[in-house]
């Protein structure tokens, strides 16, 4: 009788764990192979069919102890569709701590930072969104982007509703 309590109860602890993001919309990664090449473009499509509710947006990042800089470059293009209209963004985060401790979430060397995208925004049309997410990090004084850039193991396109 004992045990069985003790397994409900986990059962319960860990279904309560798994049901609490209730604000996804949509949730993908994509993979590196050790390094984020400069031409290697992460590509996320996804279905939007609600123009009223508002939404935020964020890029995820998983990196690890490798990622030597402090900040990263992106270039975040969303098409819309059935159009031509693509809106770009060139952003900038900052990735570590003055003391060069990687921020974000996590335990162990692979961190999960969370970054914001976009807030507070309705999809103006109803149909197949896709959004391209390129790195773009330059070392100071150097005009060539940095080819390889180490220490990128994942990067993900989240959307959340607002309510």
């Amino acid at each position: 009788m004992r045990i069985r309590n003790s397994i409900f109860v986990f059962g319960a602890l860990l279904l309560l764990f798994c049901s609490c993001d209730e604000k996804r919309v949509f949730d993908e990664y994509k993979s590196f192979d050790g390094a984020w090449n400069k031409d290697s473009i992460a590509s996320f499509d996804f279905e939007q069919q609600d123009t009223t509710s508002v939404y935020n947006m964020f890029v995820n990042i998983r990196s690890n102890n490798d990622y030597p800089y402090s900040n990263i470059f992106l270039i975040v293009e969303m098409q819309q569709p059935d159009t031509d209209f693509t809106i770009v963004d060139t952003l900038e985060y900052q990735m570590a701590n003055p003391d060069g401790t990687l921020m974000g979430e996590g335990f162990t060397d692979v961190k999960e930072s969370k970054l914001w995208y976009r807030e507070q925004v309705k999809f103006p049309t109803q149909g197949a969104y896709k959004v391209n997410i390129q790195q773009a990090v330059r070392e100071a004084g150097k005009v060539p982007g940095v080819q390889e850039l180490e220490g990128i193991t994942e990067i993900g396109f989240r959307i959340e509703t607002t309510e």
